[in-house]
């Protein structure tokens, strides 16, 4: 039942026995994360960095969340989840719930019938890259490649700030103090929420190392030295093994990768996740883009004193794009709706902000799903959820094709809630618009729910409009 006003929802459940219960504050913690400033950082219970959340497929997530940072308002998504069933509690303020204020609890409840590796963060106004942000791991006792490793290891990527996002947000919105709109340039990168991680291997033991970025901007390469990765996950698809010594992660995108252990522990190795330069407007000299970790087969012997290379930032990893999904799903068809949405970067409201089709998102009064819920029919009449939105209408089962033309010459990921989508077409950077047709689509594309569109290119993605209880009518899309 959900009780309805602009400023506030009630929403009256009965919880049922849960496979995960977890009671959390979230609250205001110092902390030292790259070893070259300490300040503040939004932690759980006390605790930085955030826990993991576990759970089986099948089960059901419970998250008490209590807001006690005394300052800002907050919420959490749980990021890759369908939410079939209950998009009230997928998490981003002002679409499916209202910010939880200080002081304020709000309940998440959700049962999860997918599998693989997810991550869950705040998302209200920017405030994950201040700290809140942790793993999801769903295991799946069928998976296909549950009898081909022996351990798992959970690996996270992130640029750093010193500054908080308030003022990161600030400086950069302005055009007087940011004259060219460029993003703001992170201080570090950090590894599982430090300067530099270790994992201890066996030899001759495989590990599934899942990998997720959660950076606020940067995208990240991936290398395990003089050891071979073979992806067989990506944001909870399963895929045919695909080895490569070279993977590329942009924000928000997860990676399972099969590793196995020399079979002897004669000397320890080094792994790197570096930051790539491209997606900045310069390259500071102080700035190191690099975050290295260790295998640790013998922790007697010495950490290796030079860390994996590579020749470029802008080739020689696996493409995505050439990802086949293990149950070889084929091509989505005929399209029965395509939505183009063109991306621009300009000055808005007198702010440096990006619009789609010229329009600059400004967050609702009243939450879009809110306004699904009590405008009747109306809710197929895009006007109904204001001037400052891109509202885009499908019917129930559409097979729909989104366009992304993007205009910035800067590379984006882009993000759907509620679905993920088949990678249909992808153009290299500076190709301009899409012509109208796709002319290399896959046979059997990969599905994923983070896609990076690159500068001054387009992209073309898929998928079936089948999930009407969790989605708002038309398919929520970060563009970050």
């Amino acid at each position: 039942m959900l009780l309805k006003s602009c400023s506030r929802a009630i929403f009256i459940y009965t919880i049922c026995a849960s496979a995960a219960v977890y009671n959390w504050d979230v609250t205001w913690v110092l902390r030292n994360p790259d070893g070259l400033l300490t300040r503040p950082v939004i932690g759980i219970n006390g605790q930085w960095p955030p826990p993991a959340i576990h759970a089986n497929v099948g089960e059901q997530i419970t998250v008490v969340l209590t807001n006690q940072l005394g300052n800002e308002t907050t919420g959490m998504h749980f990021h890759g989840f369908f939410q079939e069933g209950t998009n009230s509690m997928d998490g981003p303020t002002g679409i499916t719930q209202c910010p939880i204020g200080p002081g304020e609890t709000f309940t998440y409840i959700t049962t999860v019938n997918q599998y693989g590796t997810y991550w869950y963060h705040s998302h209200n106004r920017g405030q994950y890259p201040d700290g809140f942000r942790g793993p999801i791991i769903i295991h799946d006792p069928q998976s296909p490649h549950a009898n081909q490793y022996d351990e798992e290891l959970v690996l996270t990527l992130s640029d750093w700030y010193h500054q908080q996002i308030p003022d990161l947000l600030g400086n950069f919105l302005s055009p007087t103090l940011n004259t060219d709109g460029a993003e703001p340039i992170p201080d570090s990168a950090i590894i599982n929420d430090n300067a530099t991680t270790s994992f201890s291997v066996t030899p001759g033991k495989t590990y599934m190392v899942r990998i997720i970025n959660v950076s606020n901007f940067a995208a990240f390469l991936v290398k395990f030295d003089q050891h071979e990765m073979t992806i067989v996950e990506v944001d909870g698809t399963y895929t045919k093994a695909q080895p490569t010594d070279l993977i590329y992660m942009s924000s928000a995108q997860r990676m399972s990768v099969l590793i196995t252990a020399k079979p002897n522990a004669n000397q320890n190795f080094a792994f790197v996740g570096a930051m790539d330069p491209n997606m900045f407007d310069s390259d500071p000299s102080t700035l190191n883009l690099n975050a290295t970790g260790y295998l640790v087969y013998d922790d007697k012997k010495p950490l290796p004193s030079t860390e994996p290379t590579f020749a470029s930032y802008t080739d020689g990893f696996f493409d995505d794009f050439d990802l086949v999904p293990y149950d070889e799903t084929k091509l989505f068809g005929p399209v029965t709706k395509q939505i183009t949405l063109n991306v621009s970067s300009g000055t808005y409201f007198n702010q440096n902000r990006f619009a789609i089709n010229n329009i600059s998102y400004v967050e609702p009064k009243v939450p879009t799903l809110y306004t699904v819920m009590s405008v009747g029919e109306a809710a197929t009449n895009p006007a109904v959820y204001g001037e400052y939105s891109s509202p885009q209408i499908v019917n129930f089962n559409d097979v729909v094709e989104v366009v992304i033309n993007n205009s910035d010459d800067g590379g984006h990921p882009v993000h759907m809630h509620g679905h993920n989508f088949q990678m249909i077409e992808r153009s290299p950077t500076s190709a301009g618009v899409y012509g109208g047709t796709s002319t290399g689509a896959p046979a059997t594309p990969i599905r994923r729910d983070v896609i990076k569109v690159n500068g001054g290119g387009y992209l073309v993605y898929r998928f079936v409009a089948d999930n009407p209880d969790k989605s708002t009518l038309s398919p929520q899309i970060d563009i970050n």
